[in-house]
């Protein structure tokens, strides 16, 4: 026998004495002290290999729950390495135990402070995610200088960090945002140039700003983020689409811009932003032109949709199954040809195979009713009981919505009357349900539906079909001779009937029977009254019988029974039963909550979602709705112009007519107090690349461009990399002139200028006198309405980005002068 010496002792193996629970304590502490001596190894500390092996020890015995903060002094020594891979574990050792034990958080502190001035990024941005992971409300004050430095660092990676940091930090303590204005630093950043970083921070504001109704957003930060599109991941993508919804374009010039720009998203492979794309397409079409506009939306995504819901998963398919059922609900009939795509495969599983049953149903017309009834009758054989019966159902509803042409009707009835026939228990009871509903719609079908029914219900036991076949053969006595030698027997057998649904069905049928064949059908009536009256197993029966029972008795004409008891078969048009109607108030509100689990539910949020955890974004701005009258671009009468602008403007995806000026909401105080994105004020460095300094930034005087020439250049650089400015005016200038002249002073060309009734509009261009020679051309209006401010859309035919764009707007400021702010 061998015996391995460094295997750790087990427990004893003596002869079923339970084991103490002293024994595992002191093996655990043999084990951590022995942890202790590894970790003070000279030689191991030299290892990096060897020292990794022991402190995945040291995690896994945290993980199972093991305390091993006895450690601490050791694995704070640690931390002092150059290997990511250890920096990470003693990180996430350090914040365990330092929240578990708050007088181990100073030496953690400073610790984690400490590498927050590393010469590595990475370093850097893990140090500072776990000095704000603390969770401790008095290191809020330490934390503060270290976040407040990482959102100006030079690497994304800590700047995305502090933005999470700084949400960290508000679930500690609200008031840290008002007092180092984080709220207005995020705003800036949301020019940074990293995209990961701006999508942090809308993340961030959403929820810093969700009592008042989420991120506050406008003009300049919707065009600003949307131009920046293609630069943010499938994540990222995802956030911006979620403001779209939230924000009302001022006119639907602007709409159709903004439609413009979220059309390649439908050619991602990303489902998030796929389904966030078409919701924002409806919002924008809800303040745009109604359903025409939906129509053609749905119509759009039409082909996308069905590829990514087949080639996805099966829980990605049901989830676009939901959605395409919700869209066909919005706008019937788009959906119609692509019907072969909803047939059953054999693969899939049973909840899409149950939602393509009901959707099929929903795509029947003159068309393809044909071959969607021979699938649905297909199914109906299906082993699948559940199945079998959707299938039915769907057929009926074909059939009661009258969709299918002339002659669909009577195919299904003679269908489903084959079905009830059959030795299928499920599929004869929802076959002869069915044929109750179909009756109901169409009562020309009486002498089709007829027939079978004595001989149905001798072998249909189930209670719904049951009470169906007897509701039918209530309505149809009066041509089925043998219809109350059918039902006596079961009113001699009521004793042994135990469905309350049959009972009801039986006493109501007996009536009218009774008023159709009254010699034959009186005995039998008044054994059924007698046995129904004495009935307590159902007190709604009881009732129903003594009512029967009080107006046969008591009223002076037969004619007043019959008004009592029988209903109007006939129902107008196509229109659903009534407790097949969709509230369509419902559907509108489930289509706010587009692209949520709302639309898989079936429900609103509110239904599902405590009230306390409960988000409701408001639109912004407040009160702007669209101005497609004398307010737009297009319907307003311009003075004479260069047709040159006129090609430009329509050429531009960037010409967003009107300014908004209407005031932020109420809802959100924060946003009427700053300038959003910063873009009215001086300029922010950017963190990365140096900014142009306004003073060596100049223009060449004699700059000239033909408007070939500016046109072509203009369609050359990317809307994406276009630059949107807003710039506070003091006081509205009188005259184009007056804006034209300081301009061309400091060096800035006009292409061509013009004056609407809502606004001043210009189309200028200068050249940097630097060695690259970059060209700049701006689109600028003013409206006319308070605040005065000058919208500028810029593009720069060369590199410069962000910071020439704004020291071009810098001299562009200077030259207005006391028009400017």
């Amino acid at each position: 026998m061998s015996y391995n010496n460094n295997a750790p002792p087990g427990p004893p193996q003596n002869q079923g004495a339970p084991v103490p629970d002293s024994y595992f304590t002191e093996s655990r502490k043999g084990e951590v002290n022995e942890l202790r001596n590894l970790l003070r190894n000279f030689s191991t500390q030299k290892d990096m290999k060897k020292k990794r092996e022991i402190i995945k020890k040291v995690i896994a015995y945290m993980t199972l729950g093991i305390d091993v903060s006895r450690l601490f002094t050791e694995m704070m020594l640690v931390i002092e390495t150059r290997d990511l891979v250890i920096k990470k574990m003693v990180y996430l050792f350090l914040c365990n135990y330092a929240t578990a034990n708050p007088e181990l958080a100073q030496m953690c502190t400073n610790t984690l402070t400490k590498d927050c001035n590393n010469d590595d990024p990475m370093v850097r941005g893990l140090a500072l995610r776990s000095l704000c992971s603390l969770r401790l409300p008095q290191m809020v004050e330490y934390v503060s200088e270290p976040l407040n430095r990482a959102l100006n660092d030079s690497h994304a990676y800590v700047r995305k960090t502090a933005v999470m940091g700084i949400l960290k930090l508000y679930h500690l303590d609200e008031e840290i945002l008002e007092r180092n204005g984080f709220v207005d630093t995020l705003y800036d950043m949301l020019k940074d140039p990293d995209a990961a970083v701006v999508t942090n921070c809308i993340l961030v504001l959403n929820e810093l700003m969700q009592k008042s109704g989420g991120m506050a957003i406008n003009r300049a930060i919707m065009l600003h983020l949307l131009n920046r599109l293609g630069e943010f991941s499938e994540f990222g993508v995802v956030a911006v689409l979620d403001l779209v919804p939230r924000y009302i374009p001022a006119n639907q010039e602007e709409g159709y811009q903004i439609m413009n720009l979220l059309d390649p998203v439908l050619g991602t492979t990303n489902a998030g932003a796929f389904m966030a794309v078409i919701f924002a397409f409806l919002s924008l079409a809800e303040n745009l032109a109604g359903k025409e506009m939906k129509q053609q939306i749905v119509t759009r995504v039409k082909a996308p949709v069905i590829t990514m819901m087949t080639g996805g998963s099966a829980e990605l398919m049901y989830v676009m199954l939901k959605h395409v059922d919700a869209l066909i609900e919005l706008c019937p009939g788009v959906f119609d040809d692509e019907y072969r795509q909803f047939y059953l495969r054999h693969h899939e599983p049973t909840n899409v195979k149950y939602l393509k049953i009901q959707v099929l149903a929903k795509l029947a017309n003159p068309t393809n009713a044909p071959d969607i009834v021979g699938e649905l009758s297909e199914c109906v054989s299906d082993s699948d009981a559940t199945l079998s019966r959707l299938s039915v159902q769907a057929l009926a509803r074909i059939a009661c919505r009258d969709v299918g042409g002339e002659g669909c009707a009577e195919n299904i009835t003679c269908r489903l009357i084959e079905m009830v026939d059959l030795d299928i228990a499920h599929i004869s009871s929802e076959a002869a349900t069915a044929l109750a509903a179909i009756l109901r719609k169409n009562p020309s079908l009486r002498e089709l539906i007829a027939p079978p029914l004595p001989r149905a219900l001798k072998y249909i036991h189930e209670g719904r079909g049951k009470a169906s076949v007897i509701h039918l053969l209530g309505e149809l006595g009066d041509i089925i001779p043998e219809a109350p030698y059918a039902l006596e027997k079961l009113i001699d057998g009521y004793d042994h009937i135990k469905c309350s649904e049959v009972k009801s069905a039986l006493l109501t049928s007996t009536i009218k029977l009774f008023l159709k064949r009254p010699p034959e059908v009186q005995r039998m009536l008044g054994r059924l009254l007698q046995s129904a009256t004495e009935d307590v197993s159902c007190q709604d029966l009881h009732d129903r019988a003594l009512l029967y029972y009080r107006l046969l008795r008591n009223a002076p004409d037969p004619s007043i029974v019959d008004q009592v008891v029988k209903t109007n078969m006939q129902i107008a048009g196509s229109a659903n039963f009534a407790e097949e109607n969709f509230d369509e108030d419902m559907r509108d509100e489930l289509m706010k909550e587009f692209n949520t689990l709302s639309i898989v539910f079936g429900t609103t949020s509110d239904n599902f979602v405590s009230e306390e955890n409960q988000i409701k974004f408001v639109k912004m701005p407040a009160e702007h709705p669209l101005d497609g009258g004398a307010g737009s671009v297009e319907s307003a009468p311009v003075n004479p112009v260069d047709s040159l602008a006129s090609q430009v403007q329509e050429a531009s995806l960037l010409d967003h007519g009107p300014v908004d000026t209407t005031p932020a909401p109420a809802t959100a105080p924060m946003a009427a107090e700053m300038d959003l994105l910063g873009f009215g004020t001086e300029p922010t460095p950017a963190p990365v690349v140096p900014p142009v300094a306004a003073s060596t930034f100049s223009l060449i005087p004699n700059v000239a461009l033909s408007g070939d020439e500016y046109q072509s250049k203009w369609g050359a650089v990317s809307d994406a990399d276009a630059h949107v400015i807003i710039v506070p005016l003091t006081t509205l200038p009188p005259s184009t002139d007056a804006v034209e002249t300081p301009l061309s002073q400091a060096s800035i060309k006009t292409m061509a200028s013009g004056e609407l009734p809502t606004e001043f509009k210009f189309f200028l261009y200068a050249q940097d006198a630097s060695s690259d020679g970059s060209i700049i051309m701006v689109q600028a209006s003013i409206g006319k309405s308070s605040p005065c401010e000058m919208l500028l859309t810029i593009k720069i035919s060369g590199p410069g980005g962000f910071e020439k764009a704004d020291a071009f707007v810098n001299v562009l400021k200077n030259a207005l002068g006391a028009y400017a702010s």
